[in-house]
């Protein structure tokens, strides 16, 4: 189970990378424009991502995460770029130092509403890495219909790329 995590986790690295890459050349008109379609703009997508993404970090540190940053919060995209690749990593390092009991674990936290949750932590990593693809698609529809060119993030378009650099042998 490790292990398809690892791969699940560097999945997400790369994807969100794209993600970022994607969203670069954008001015910052065009990232704060509001046009519906999930979140209202790519900004309130990205923001969102980020801060549920560092959400998460903080509550396999074992603190509480009630509260997510607003568009206010993070205004521009390189914030937003930060904060991701922050949480990203801080979720990579605990994954490297989860053990397999951990993994089977329950994970108690406080959701968004100041309730107590639980899930096996194994669940809950598995969840950043959806949760993520589902606003990574949010984004690409948005970019599109602002005239940009969204770097495809599908989880074969991965398995392909680290096939062909001999990832996966032996």
């Amino acid at each position: 189970m490790k292990d398809d995590l690892f791969a699940l986790q560097d999945y997400n690295l790369w994807a969100n990378r794209l993600l970022l890459e994607s969203l670069a050349p954008l001015s910052h008109e065009d990232y704060i424009r509001e046009m519906g379609g999930g979140w209202p703009s790519l900004r309130a997508t990205l923001v969102h991502l980020a801060g549920a993404t560092r959400a998460w970090a903080e509550r396999f540190d074992g603190r509480d995460a009630t509260v997510l940053p607003t568009v206010d919060d993070v205004p521009a995209l390189a914030d937003g770029a930060r904060m991701l690749n922050e949480a990203d990593a801080r979720i990579s390092a605990f994954l490297r130092a989860v053990t397999p009991e951990r993994l089977a674990a329950q994970l108690v936290w406080k959701n968004l509403k100041g309730e107590e949750k639980a899930a096996p932590l194994w669940a809950v990593l598995r969840h950043t890495v959806n949760h993520a693809s589902y606003h990574r698609g949010q984004a690409a529809a948005m970019l599109k219909r602002l005239g940009g060119r969204p770097l495809a993030t599908d989880l074969v378009r991965w398995a392909i790329e680290r096939h062909e650099a001999g990832a996966f042998e032996g």
